[in-house]
């Protein structure tokens, strides 16, 4: 009895296991997109306006200075609406949604400024994350999440606050989006661009 129980277990664990890989097979995700080109992507932001520019000149990089220079940049970013996406090296859903950040980002890039947050993570792990997952703009180190608390963002991972054009918080989506085009309903929802 006990190995007719053990078989039809493993069956059913089986039949579950393919009705998924059947479902997955016919949906193509971000995530098994081709790889990102950061090159590309940064030929394509060519000409943005120079707050956006700024942003793209530090495609990948690690940005420090804490608070006060996470509210200096979003002062140079008045007039164009902000998406800060808090991320860390740890974060399996953070690693999930990156390229759907990378191709939001890309398509956005002109009209839209994206930030990361690099945020309760040590700098050798980031860097190493975003050599895998490169963006077309910089990422603020915020180990100890005081620039995430200065701009009310909750403490999982990974969370993404829209900001208006004036600076005002917009919206705060929490979790990993699934999709470039989830990021880009939610900025034309909150953000109208």
């Amino acid at each position: 009895m006990r190995r007719v129980l053990i078989v039809a277990g493993v069956v059913a664990l089986t039949g579950v296991l393919v009705a998924g890989l059947l479902q997955a097979a016919g949906k193509k995700t971000d995530e098994t997109a081709a790889p990102f080109d950061l090159q590309a992507a940064q030929a394509k932001l060519k000409g943005s306006p120079a707050p956006l520019a700024g942003l793209h000149a530090q495609a990948g990089k690690l940005l420090e200075g804490g608070v006060p220079a996470f509210r200096a940049r979003l002062r140079t970013l008045r007039g164009h609406p902000v998406v800060i996406n808090k991320w860390a090296s740890w974060c399996n859903p953070c690693r999930a949604e990156f390229p759907a950040m990378q191709q939001a980002a890309t398509a956005r890039g002109r009209s839209v400024a994206f930030v990361g947050l690099n945020s309760g993570d040590s700098r050798r792990p980031a860097e190493r994350f975003l050599a895998s997952y490169p963006t077309p703009f910089p990422s603020y180190v915020d180990p100890n999440e005081a620039i995430a608390r200065a701009i009310e963002a909750p403490a999982n991972y990974p969370v993404t606050v829209f900001l208006d054009a004036k600076g005002k918080p917009a919206f705060i989506h929490q979790g990993a989006y699934r999709s470039s085009a989830d990021i880009e309903t939610d900025i034309d929802r909150y953000l109208g661009k």
